[in-house]
């Protein structure tokens, strides 16, 4: 996998908005902290257009991305926010220049469009990382923003929690691989589909019904996305629904049953996701996966 090149002080950084709109406020506490990070922040054209939910038609949010892929002068693009919408574009993106000028792709939930396609097609390591809609002040600095910037900086290293019920003991070494369950679920079949095969697999999603997440389990078991990996990392699982005839089990014991057969350390509830807290993840990059009573993630 290639490696972009990590940002030093004074690097230009572009935000745009590939999914859901987004307006100023939203994104100035971001812009704030990213300038005490050293960091020049251009924003994209169209970032605060709105057509209906998305950040403005198609053809808008395609050409923000675009610009950003092509601009050498650009380190690093970071998406505003998820939602919908990355997905309906992902296909009339040329990353020609992106191929030649690799930079760091910034964001999860609908991002992980981005992610899974780059890291399937271009073999170029990505960021799973918190978005500016999720930075609301520039005066509190918290664990989650300092993983971010330690990750564009090339400073990220190591993370380890107490292992939760349901962890399954082992080590494992591989590429780390992932972000939304749904997302990852809708891509299945297509370009962008992911490629599991050796890898350290992460997941996590957000207010889905219990059932759901059992079906999505089904079809990347059936897909033999879960058959062959090295490892599973379970994220948050936050915020799920039930039906009124409750499914019976939790998000974690869904897919702890689903992977119950294969011999692979899986850990749970590592707080990367949708939650208050979102360690930055190297998409692509090998990883090392120690499951005991702590569990320990380690970037080589």
């Amino acid at each position: 996998m290639i490696t972009p090149p990590y940002l030093t002080k004074d690097d230009k950084i572009g935000i745009i908005a590939p999914a859901r709109c987004i307006n100023f406020d939203e994104v100035h506490p971001s812009i704030r902290v990213f300038q005490k990070w050293g960091l020049e922040v251009v924003l994209g054209t169209n970032i605060f257009r709105k057509c209906n939910q998305f950040a403005g038609k198609d053809e808008l949010r395609l050409a923000d991305l675009q610009q950003m892929l092509d601009d050498d002068s650009i380190r690093a693009v970071i998406c505003a926010r998820g939602g919908y919408g990355t997905v309906r574009i992902i296909d009339q993106v040329d990353f020609t220049a992106f191929r030649k000028n690799p930079k760091w792709i910034v964001g999860y939930s609908d991002v992980t469009v981005l992610h899974s396609h780059i890291q399937r097609n271009l073999g170029i390591e990505t960021l799973h990382a918190i978005m500016p809609i999720n930075i609301t002040s520039d005066d509190a600095p918290n664990d989650t923003q300092e993983t971010l910037k330690n990750a564009l900086f090339g400073k990220i290293r190591s993370y380890s929690y107490p292992a939760t019920p349901l962890a399954r003991t082992g080590e494992a070494e591989g590429l780390l691989t992932g972000g939304n369950l749904s997302v990852l679920y809708s891509l299945m079949g297509s370009v962008s589909e992911i490629d599991t095969t050796d890898k350290i697999l992460f997941l996590e999603d957000v207010d889905e019904y219990l059932y759901h997440i059992d079906r999505m389990l089904m079809n990347l078991k059936r897909a033999g996305k879960l058959s062959k990996l090295k490892g599973l990392i379970i994220g948050g699982m936050d915020r799920m629904n039930d039906n009124t005839v409750p499914f019976g089990r939790t998000a974690n014991e869904i897919i702890a049953d689903a992977v119950a057969e294969f011999n692979y350390p899986v850990c749970f509830d590592f707080p990367s996701g949708h939650g208050e807290n979102n360690l930055a993840l190297i998409l692509g990059r090998k990883v090392r996966l120690n499951v005991g009573a702590e569990v320990e993630l380690i970037f080589k």
